[in-house]
């Protein structure tokens, strides 16, 4: 080996010098990460104790007030941290391996420099995963960090490091990631925080204005009392924005990523591609048992994988059942197809009894507005 270049060993040793200040500030990273959380729940023990401790066993006299003042604190208290918790523990999912490359392919992909081929390589495999939205350019939707094709409303957190299946956002409050699985207790989250801060202010402010206008005796209390209301009220103002603006999204069915970059379907952009109608919108996230909505159980409908869409221009290059008319919730539908294909488990139990499919000479969907409208369109099977 020439003295020009370095030996095996030396060249080993300096790529894990390299490596070793990566590693250590990563680590530093997910050290710093949990900083957030820290500080809400050093905020919440704090709020606990001033109000448990300072304003109902040594401020108040009542003593029946202070029997619904605990009992009401305690059950918000415990909603909200059960919520809490689930949305910083729930591990965000992924997609499953069946989005991979198989092996051939892979190295195939992996030797292309052509992005043509490649995209070639890619619409080969996609042809058998139900997807049915694509990238600003058309193209498949690939993650070449996570070396998968990505499944709809899935996107790669670079904070975690990961393809995340219907991502929202990634929140440094609950340092992880929001999407499909930890969606509904993180909007239980908001919820509950929002009725903590709102009864914590709302029964501290008659004995805020009692310290304030010294109608109650100086004392220790006084202090925390004081700023209880006022740490309440700040958080109630900045939570009530949130919770309202996911509220919103909840009933459009987007999340905050479609909100801000509509998903592109295979003829353009659809804001709206995903809105089954404000009911199926809200089960999707929730479920159809109303007796599960409050609590932070998962209930929410599909696998996170594939997702039911409103009537949409045909992409031809889809099995039939990306046609489906969630979008509409009264109305009847009528599906005949020669070769349709049946529908993922998720899609079944979205559009429940919505549609129905029988066998004929050519693929028609009927749909009836509540105008009595009707629209016919004839669908080709795919090749």
């Amino acid at each position: 080996m020439s003295g020009s270049h370095p030996s095996l060993p030396v060249f080993c040793s300096q790529e894990r010098r390299k490596m070793a200040p990566t590693h250590v500030l990563r680590c530093c990273q997910r050290g710093l990460a949990w900083i957030p959380v820290i500080f809400i729940a050093l905020v919440v023990c704090w709020s606990y104790y001033a109000y448990v401790v300072e304003l109902c066993l040594l401020t108040i006299s009542s003593t029946g007030e202070k029997i619904v003042y605990l009992v009401v604190f305690h059950l918000s208290f415990v909603m909200f941290v059960w919520s809490y918790w689930k949305t910083i523990f729930t591990k965000p999912a992924n997609p499953s391996k069946e989005f991979c490359l198989p092996k051939s392919e892979k190295e195939q992909y992996e030797k292309e420099q052509r992005p043509e081929t490649q995209q070639e390589i890619l619409k080969k495999v996609a042809t058998s995963l139900p997807l049915y939205t694509r990238t600003g350019a058309g193209a498949i939707r690939y993650c070449d960090r996570c070396q998968v094709i990505k499944p709809d409303r899935c996107h790669h957190c670079s904070a975690c490091d990961m393809c995340v299946l219907k991502m929202d956002h990634h929140c440094p409050w609950v340092n992880n990631c929001v999407g499909f699985s930890n969606y509904k207790f993180f909007i239980l989250f908001l919820t509950y925080s929002l009725v903590y801060c709102l009864f914590i202010a709302a029964s501290v402010l008659q004995y805020f204005i009692k310290f304030w206008t010294s109608d109650l005796q100086e004392s220790h209390a006084k202090f925390h009392v004081l700023f209880l209301f006022f740490v309440a009220a700040m958080f109630c103002i900045s939570i009530l924005s949130l919770f309202t603006y996911h509220l919103w999204l909840v009933g459009k069915n987007r999340s905050t990523i479609e909100a801000f970059r509509a998903p592109v379907f295979r003829n353009g952009p659809d804001k709206n591609g995903f809105s089954l109608g404000f009911s199926k919108n809200i089960a999707q996230v929730f479920g159809d048992e109303k007796k599960y909505w409050l609590l932070p159980v998962f209930t929410s409908q599909g696998d996170g994988l594939s997702f039911p869409t409103r009537l949409v221009p045909i992409d031809p290059e889809q099995p039939t059942e990306c046609l489906q008319p969630g979008g509409l919730d009264k109305g009847a539908v009528e599906v005949s197809a020669e070769q349709t294909s049946p529908l993922s488990e998720s899609q079944n139990r979205l559009l429940g009894n919505d549609y129905h499919s029988e066998e004929d000479h050519k693929e028609t969907e009927v749909i009836k507005s509540d105008e009595s409208e009707a629209i016919t369109i004839s669908i080709e099977s795919e090749s």
